[in-house]
């Protein structure tokens, strides 16, 4: 009596290794994040918008980090708890 090979798994060890991959880079921390690159102004008014609709106080909400990029354009990232308590 023949034992059947076993199926073939590279399928799915590749879609295993894809979503360990994409998980590893992304902060398990429980923020929401939004990044953004806009010119000065607008990304003042985006920022202000973000902390008038999610206030700090019960969002946590913040510039995370943030570059000056070449024809002063901001690039900024903004994090936030998902909800208040």
């Amino acid at each position: 009596m023949r034992v059947p090979a076993k199926p073939p798994l590279e399928g799915l060890k590749r879609s295993l290794d894809k979503h360990r991959a994409r998980a590893s880079r992304l902060p398990r921390d429980g923020f929401l994040r939004e990044s953004f690159a806009l010119p000065r102004a607008q990304a003042r008014e985006k920022a202000r918008e973000w902390l008038e609709r999610w206030p700090k106080q019960a969002y946590w909400t913040e510039i995370e980090s943030w570059c000056e990029r070449p024809g002063d354009v901001i690039e900024f990232t903004m994090r936030r708890l998902p909800s208040a308590d």
